[in-house]
């Protein structure tokens, strides 16, 4: 076993001194491969960049109620009077003895967008003073809140990024009234930043929407006070609702999108991975023919045909894998922390997100340019394996 051992690190030396001579091909199944990694990991850090927006926007002790059968905030309806009984609901944080529970109003407005000019979907949102303690990740970054009973808006930082004019300090125009943005906040990354935030009594006489509500999103003593809260209201003759942690209803609410982002993103890097197998096995075809009398001669000294396999792939591999990761590198620098935004579906409102290379699309880039290393090398070695000795000595 030892001879083998040997033997095959003899020949993968012998076979790796010579990558210099190929280096023409060897430089174009590398670039290759770093193609497939770029547009890997370049395509997939959009659906983690979004779920991760959407997941962190959730919190193990907050939970959302909305109008059984609805979808989202935007089909649900909330009278003022459902959302005092979910106020009043077992499980719900109480400070100073008021409940923490937010009855909001969910609208969506069309403001231009910075790059493209034209109109994009923003969510307006209608709060309470409550929403600040529901909510307590969120900070105003510049001016401040929004003054209740007046036409005043905050501003998200991903909306004041993608939408042109929510500077602090200007007017915009919402239906036939005017609003003055007054602030701009932050919050934790979420989908709360992609928002405009005003006061919910006034966005109702507004839009008239009368003293309805679309959803309420509540702090819970604790996670575990969960399931009593739940049931409560899911038991209350008086509710037809449903409730979710608020954690798993945005973790809903980015599946269809990040899914089919997935879907393309795999598509389309398997296509651009079968050019670079083929680029692979014209560069591993090459190699083993160049080498044709050195493999017979190896052979003819008592070599066995494995050591030579073993020598043809990892040449193969290599080659890929450092192709691959200087792929995932530039995708890395290129992607990492970009900002875009895009259409939510399920609300059908755009989403201010940054694109999210993690570790593990950089491993998984890797581990693909490596699979296409060995399925490039596998049959140029096996032909190396099978070339007759003495026909292969007396080639020239």
């Amino acid at each position: 076993m030892s001879n083998w051992f040997s033997q095959a690190a003899s020949v993968t030396a012998f076979s790796l001194r010579t990558i210099g001579q190929r280096r023409g091909s060897v430089l174009t199944t590398a670039v290759g491969v770093a193609g497939v990694a770029v547009v890997f990991v370049g395509v997939l850090s959009i659906a983690a960049g979004f779920r991760g927006t959407m997941q962190s926007s959730g919190a193990p002790d907050v939970a959302i109620v909305l109008r059984t059968s609805a979808n989202g905030e935007l089909s649900s309806v909330l009278s003022r009077e459902e959302t005092q009984l979910i106020a009043e609901a077992p499980g719900v944080a109480r400070a100073g003895g008021v409940a923490q529970s937010s009855a909001e109003l969910f609208v969506i407005i069309n403001l231009p967008d910075k790059k493209t000019g034209s109109d994009a979907n923003v969510p307006l949102r209608g709060v309470g003073p409550a929403a600040f303690l529901v909510r307590d990740r969120l900070q105003i970054v510049a001016g401040r809140r929004f003054e209740p009973g007046r036409n005043e808006i905050m501003v998200g930082a991903g909306a004041a990024r993608t939408s042109a004019g929510l500077e602090v300090g200007r007017k915009i125009k919402l239906g036939n009234n005017e609003w003055d943005v007054v602030g701009i906040f932050t919050a934790a990354g979420g989908s709360a930043e992609s928002e405009l935030w005003t006061d919910a009594a006034v966005l109702q006489t507004s839009y008239q929407r009368g003293s309805s509500f679309q959803s309420a999103t509540v702090r819970l003593a604790s996670p575990e006070s969960y399931q009593a809260f739940r049931d409560a209201l899911t038991a209350n003759p008086q509710l037809k609702v449903q409730v979710q942690r608020q954690s798993e209803f945005y973790e809903s609410q980015s599946g269809a999108l990040s899914g089919f982002i997935e879907i393309a993103g795999f598509f389309i890097a398997a296509m651009m991975a079968l050019g670079a197998l083929f680029g692979a096995l014209n560069t591993m075809y090459t190699a083993v023919a160049t080498r044709v009398r050195e493999i017979a001669t190896l052979r003819a000294l008592g070599f066995g045909a494995g050591p030579v396999i073993v020598s043809v792939l990892t040449e193969s591999m290599l080659v890929a894998i450092v192709g691959g990761t200087l792929g995932a590198g530039a995708a890395y620098v290129a992607f990492d922390g970009f900002t875009a935004s895009t259409l939510n579906w399920q609300s059908f409102s755009q989403v201010a997100f940054a694109f999210r290379v993690t570790p593990a699309l950089l491993v998984q880039a890797i581990a693909l340019s490596a699979f296409i290393g060995f399925l490039g090398g596998l049959f140029p070695a096996l032909r190396a394996a099978k070339i007759p000795i003495a026909a292969a000595l007396r080639e020239t």
